[in-house]
């Protein structure tokens, strides 16, 4: 009798481990069938919002661009690498405040960003599955971005950092290269077990307030002219253009919310296409 409980726990704790192995087996096929590489890009929208776009709207929308490469780990998570264009502006005389009316300022800049940022889908998503092939998805992840904020002033066109037109010295201007946020949400789903479609709201939370050269208050136009020259200091207080003398730019005056940073934003659709193995069907699709 001893002998037999014996054999037949020992047959137990057998199948038991051939069991565990075989389930391990099969979970790491088909993660690993989750896993690969895709590319893809898109086109679309972008917007600013900061000190020349206070309220937030969308009244001056530019181009926006992506490439993306993306590598599933299964079909949940994701780390994708990104790189963008998108070209911004911002206008006071589009704004309904009557101090920003006034204050007269504007800028545009292309903006050229590259991302890392891990991704997840909501659903499951599998390449090529009848059932999970398609999810929502949201990201977060660091960027690094080139900008160079400029402004047209009588026909002319001029970068606004190097003219210190918040009362910077030489030296110590803010830096064309920063950082940033990237974060956001998106949906993708097949076309066909190669290619999917993917519409995506990709945000960026900067971490400076120059985006638009505008953030803190108005120096001594002066000193900005006897350190910059002539136009550096036109274009410190631009409501004089409006025929306001003379002027609203008085030294120490609010010229901009450095509380708040600039952000934009880029809304975009495109293709990917899969380069992984085409998969198993799921054990419960059987």
């Amino acid at each position: 009798m001893a002998v037999s409980a014996f054999k037949n726990i020992k047959l137990y704790i057998t199948l038991k481990n051939l069991l565990v192995v075989s389930l391990i087996l099969v979970c790491t096929h088909f993660i690993k069938a989750q896993q690969g590489w895709e590319l893809g890009g898109t086109l679309g929208i972008s917007n600013y919002f900061g000190d020349l776009n206070s309220d937030y709207g969308l009244k001056s929308p530019g181009p926006a661009a992506r490439l993306f490469a993306r590598y599933n780990f299964n079909n949940r998570l994701c780390l994708k690498f990104a790189g963008s264009y998108a070209r911004v502006s911002g206008d006071d005389k589009n704004s309904a405040n009557t101090f920003e009316q006034q204050r007269n300022l504007n800028f545009f800049t292309n903006v050229y960003d590259a991302a890392a940022e891990f991704e997840f889908n909501f659903m499951p998503y599998t390449h090529g599955s009848n059932y999970d092939y398609f999810s929502p998805y949201g990201f977060l992840g660091f960027s690094t971005y080139k900008f160079n904020p400029k402004t047209e002033y009588n026909g002319t066109k001029y970068e606004l950092q190097p003219l210190g037109t918040e009362g910077q010295f030489l030296g110590e201007e803010y830096s064309l290269i920063q950082v940033g946020l990237s974060y956001g949400i998106g949906m993708k789903w097949d076309i066909n077990s190669d290619w999917s479609i993917n519409v995506e709201l990709s945000s960026r939370y900067l971490f400076t307030d120059y985006f638009d050269d505008v953030s803190t208050i108005y120096p001594d136009i002066k000193d900005v002219r006897k350190l910059h020259g002539e136009v550096a200091g036109n274009l410190v207080d631009r409501s004089i253009e409006l025929g306001i003398e003379p002027g609203i730019g008085q030294k120490g005056r609010q010229r901009g919310n450095s509380k708040d940073n600039d952000s934009f934003q880029m809304l975009t659709i495109g293709l990917a296409y899969y380069f992984g193995s085409i998969r198993c069907p799921d054990i419960s699709n059987h």
